[in-house]
């Protein structure tokens, strides 16, 4: 169901990308806001785990620089019977990670500093269990469509901004809405997609949490994970991420300081209702322990 609703969600999106590209254009702005999205989403597809890894200066994680957060990594990843995807730290004290790639074999799994420090073993394992499931069920790849087509639907909304609708003449009758509709859906086209892509965002977080418990066999691990991460984000600025809010909603946490919970343009999930969901998972299960297996 979940992945359906995610189909829905981004056909939804393209829809509204060439519904927004006829208005402004007509049968050929449709036709060219097309191309530039599959343009876009092609080199999304190739680049996007390196662009993302370069905007925040992530550096490789080995067996010899951090064998704890390695191990723990490679454990999981045998668990969910994915390739070991590679590590990366970033230099933030804020705690938080998240995953990019486009698919399991080039995936990527990045952590903050301050994750790493604030964390027990316990916790850094639900942590990692959650991003290993978005690696997964493809969760990167869908985000980085998701996020390029919403930011070429904010493109094209000031481009019918600057045009006003009249980009192919005063007389032009293609155009059902007129001037005053074209601006109507330029101011209102990109409010539609942040929240359809925030929609996705939350559709797939609530079930890489379901997974993640699963591949790391403890849904506490993650809930307590889950409490100390949204504590550290209100008082820890990423400051990267504040230059970067088109990224925010990749992190296992909201990165911004935001006071909404839940609320309408929420890239994530209430982190309460997340939490509450996975101790509902543990007491269903009788998985209560909080130590990491040696195994």
């Amino acid at each position: 169901m979940n992945h359906f609703k995610t189909f829905a969600l981004l056909a939804g999106l393209t829809a509204l990308f060439a519904s927004i590209g006829y208005m402004i254009g007509g049968q050929g702005g449709m036709v060219i806001a097309l191309m530039i999205a599959a343009a876009m989403n092609f080199f999304a597809y190739w680049n996007s785990d390196r662009l993302i890894l370069a905007m925040y200066q992530a550096r490789p994680v080995s067996s010899t620089s951090s064998p704890s957060l390695y191990v723990i990594a490679e454990r999981l990843a045998k668990r969910a019977e994915l390739p070991m995807p590679r590590l990366y730290l970033i230099e933030s004290n804020q705690p938080n990670a998240f995953a990019t790639g486009r698919n399991p074999a080039n995936a990527a799994v990045v952590v903050t500093k301050g994750l790493v420090q604030r964390l027990s073993p316990e916790e850094v394992a639900g942590v990692i269990a959650h991003e290993l499931a978005h690696i997964k069920n493809r969760d990167t790849l869908t985000m980085t469509i998701t996020a390029t087509i919403a930011g070429a639907i904010s493109m094209l909304a000031n481009f019918g901004l600057f045009f006003g609708g009249g980009v192919r003449g005063q007389n032009n009758n293609s155009n059902p809405l007129g001037i005053v509709g074209v601006l109507a859906l330029a101011l209102l086209a990109p409010m539609a997609a942040v929240l359809v892509q925030t929609a996705i965002s939350r559709t797939r977080e609530y079930e890489a949490d379901r997974i993640g418990a699963a591949i790391s066999g403890h849904p506490l691990w993650l809930a307590s994970a889950l409490d100390k991460l949204d504590r550290g984000r209100r008082t820890i600025e990423n400051y990267a991420a504040e230059n970067n809010p088109a990224t925010a909603h990749l992190f296992i946490v909201n990165p911004l300081h935001m006071r909404s919970i839940d609320g309408l343009f929420a890239t994530h999930p209430s982190t309460a209702d997340r939490i509450s969901r996975l101790r509902d998972l543990a007491a269903a299960q009788g998985t209560m322990p909080m130590v990491m297996a040696q195994s």
